[in-house]
């Protein structure tokens, strides 16, 4: 059986996994982990939002990448069929628009500040972001925290700075990581952004489980 191994795990919570509805933004290095994770852990009901199309400098960390120039967003719904897709760039304007309202969680998996700062203001206590994973080689930094309390994580710093610079005043959970980024390039490590990405799936397990970290 598909999920006898998750029921195994879960018991009676597995139920309360099925049913939940996530929102899913970005399925790059880290969303499309922990996409693939949380599909094969039982979540049926899942959007994934991204605008971008695959290249071939992706094929380093991304699943799926191999299919170079398509929309990632039809190549995992090719694969993943019940979920729905959106094919839509969050920004600021996006974030005041869409309807956040049937969702239990909202997973930030993308890397743009403002962005994600307009999400903090939309759905903060739905919300759970990822952090930094590029220009770092070890996973075992990875960290559960709140986004005031994030250290040692320049994208972190920077989120925080915006988020007091446009007044906001609550607080969410986040995945980021300890270790100092090895440079100031593009330069990933699919060891570090998926196992990013496996820690956003496993914190939204939790949440959708009623544990806080």
């Amino acid at each position: 059986m598909r999920y006898s191994r998750c029921r195994d795990l879960f018991g009676e919570d597995f139920e309360t996994i099925q049913n939940a509805k996530l929102l899913l933004l970005g399925v790059g290095g880290v969303g499309g982990v922990a996409l693939d994770a949380l599909v094969r852990t039982g979540v049926k009901d899942i959007t994934i939002v991204d605008f971008d199309t695959f290249e071939e400098s992706n094929q380093n960390r991304q699943l799926l990448s191999e299919a170079v120039g398509e929309k990632k967003v039809e190549v995992f719904q090719r694969n993943f069929p019940d979920l729905t897709a959106i094919d839509a760039k969050v920004s600021e304007e996006w974030c005041k628009e869409f309807d956040f309202s049937r969702y239990d969680l909202v997973l930030d998996a993308i890397d743009d500040i403002p962005a994600k700062v307009a999400l903090a203001h939309a759905v903060s206590k739905k919300l759970i972001s990822a952090l930094g994973g590029a220009k770092r080689i070890d996973p075992t930094k990875i960290a559960f925290s709140t986004i005031w309390k994030t250290y040692g994580d320049p994208l972190a710093k920077k989120f925080r700075y915006e988020l007091k610079k446009s007044g906001f005043k609550g607080d969410f959970d986040v995945v980021f990581s300890t270790e100092e980024p090895k440079n100031s390039s593009m330069g990933s490590f699919m060891g570090v952004t998926a196992s990013m990405g496996l820690a956003l799936a496993s914190l939204a397990i939790k949440r959708i489980l009623g544990y806080r970290i």
